[in-house]
């Protein structure tokens, strides 16, 4: 017969990415993986494999449900500039209030562990890392591409360090930093890509 599973594997991994991104994988004990999702450690292994294959699992579920939302509606905002500065003060808020405050990212904060868990290399790890920085960037660029921006500017290399600017933002308000010292951060690297100001 079949087996019948009599929980829900989705809910169960959304449980267990609120648990990773808010200790990281390598802080949460598979003890502590049973008590938020209510099922016995047999269930858990036979529906996800071992904590390396959750983990994995949950950063591509983290990546489908949280961020690439964010960058498909960048990509499609028409507006420039103005659309990525709307972006970074977005992260800073919910980076630093609300119900996932000072969590970070949970792709950012992996990138702490070098595509790892428990020293271990996770290829499917790494994919997850990739896919997002790749989206991320891409994301950047298409909107950078609609304008707004000065002339001449090397839109990939600009788009490469917005990437990485975000990446600094989720870490930083991950480690208790001020959200006016972030936004203060962001005006800093987004002020030399705008066009001049035209004169009267």
């Amino acid at each position: 017969m079949p087996d019948i599973k009599h929980f829900d594997p989705d809910a169960a991994l959304d449980r267990v990415v609120n648990l990773f991104w808010q200790r990281g994988a390598d802080n949460a004990a598979i003890a502590e993986v049973v008590s938020v999702t209510g099922l016995s450690r047999s269930s858990l292994y036979a529906t996800f494999g071992g904590k390396d294959q959750l983990y994995a699992a949950a950063l591509h579920r983290y990546l489908e449900r949280h961020s690439r939302p964010l960058f498909a509606a960048l990509a499609a905002d028409r507006r420039g500039l103005p659309a990525i500065t709307d972006f970074f003060h977005r992260l800073v808020q919910a980076r630093c209030t609300g119900e996932h405050a000072r969590w970070g990212c949970l792709i950012s904060n992996a990138h702490t562990s070098a595509h790892t868990s428990a020293g271990r290399d996770l290829p499917e790890v790494r994919q997850a890392l990739e896919a997002h920085h790749r989206d991320l960037r891409a994301a950047m660029r298409s909107a950078l591409e609609a304008g707004s921006v000065r002339d001449g500017l090397d839109l990939e290399a600009a788009a490469k360090m917005l990437t990485l600017l975000a990446y600094g933002v989720n870490l930083r308000s991950r480690a208790g930093a001020d959200p006016q010292e972030l936004l203060a951060g962001v005006e800093a690297a987004l002020s030399p890509l705008e066009p001049p100001m035209k004169e009267n």
